[in-house]
């Protein structure tokens, strides 16, 4: 059994119970948390459906999502025992396993546990802005993503693929739903935001702001692959935001439900389960969950988990 498992749950300012009733589960049962992000994007409404589904599906034990900074946070809460699982990027459950980047100290024991949708990398401007690409923004108050997300992190990468670094810019430690306030606000001029669409602050951002979506070249996309190869090509399809009238070219990253190598087997084999035979529920949560693919299991960023092989081979 894992050794993270808790028999009270933390309580703190950016905690969200999701699936818990009024009053405490009864005596015996084992509290596990999912980290998810801020409340803007995708994670947290799929992971607050997610720790319902195994709450319901678990007899002994209670699922919780919790807010937070996102993957890096994350993979630091998991490391530290105070997270049981956890949504992150590709990128930082890669760089986290091999010690790369603002990890010093290699995460060695984070194992995958499923995939989850791809996120796209939505780049957003004001619109009076005469940028055309991320080339542009130099000079500029950017919102790379909140400190400790795996948004901030590809936001590093995506300028340095566009030969700028945050020397260059004006960085801003926004969340996404923080962004949309500024440039609606016009307190920022732009912002790079990861996440599956159609993601709530980029729709209110483009509904009620005067603010536009840029493609992510496929210059850059050529170059940031190059450097780092777990990221891929991606489109938001036209008509996903209001003003995106063409299909519009970006990065693309896969999301992943990681843990430490020694959460319960059991915990895993359900989190499988439900998702290979009961994805329904979580469809009718967010529309993202329908890309929701078990086969990216043959290519993982970083190793499986032991009960994720032994699921596979059973298969």
């Amino acid at each position: 059994m894992s050794n993270s498992l808790r028999m009270v749950p933390r309580w703190s300012a950016t905690f969200m119970m999701i699936g818990l009733m009024a009053c405490a589960p009864e005596g015996g049962r084992e509290f596990l948390s999912l980290g998810t992000a801020g409340t803007g994007g995708v994670y947290y409404p799929l992971g607050g459906a997610l720790a319902s589904r195994l709450s319901i599906a678990d007899s002994v034990r209670q699922f919780t999502a919790e807010v937070s900074g996102g993957s890096i946070e994350n993979i630091s809460r998991l490391a530290s025992g105070q997270m049981d699982l956890a949504f992150v990027l590709a990128v930082s459950a890669y760089q986290a396993y091999n010690g790369e980047g603002d990890n010093a100290t290699a995460v060695s024991g984070l194992r995958i546990l499923a995939p989850l949708y791809p996120n796209l990398t939505h780049v957003l401007v004001t619109g009076n802005s005469t940028a055309q690409s991320i080339a542009d923004f130099r000079g500029m108050k950017v919102s790379v993503g909140a400190a400790g997300s795996g948004t901030e992190q590809m936001s590093r990468h995506l300028l340095e693929a566009h030969g700028l670094t945050y020397d260059d810019i004006s960085p801003q430690y926004l969340s996404f739903a923080e962004s949309s306030t500024a440039l609606r606000d016009g307190a920022i001029d732009a912002a790079i935001i990861s996440v599956g669409y159609p993601a709530a602050a980029v729709l209110e951002a483009t509904t009620t702001g005067d603010v536009r979506l840029i493609a992510v070249t496929e210059e850059g996309i050529t170059a940031l692959r190059a450097a780092h190869p777990y990221y891929t090509t991606g489109v938001i399809p036209a008509g996903a935001y209001p003003g995106v009238e063409e299909a519009l070219p970006t990065a693309a990253v896969i999301n992943w439900i990681v843990a430490m190598e020694s959460l319960d087997d059991e915990v895993v084999t359900s989190l499988l389960n439900m998702l290979a035979d009961d994805m329904e529920s979580l469809e009718r949560v967010h529309d993202m969950a329908k890309q929701i693919d078990l086969a990216r299991l043959q290519d993982p960023p970083i190793p499986l988990h032991a009960a994720v092989e032994r699921w596979l081979a059973s298969r």
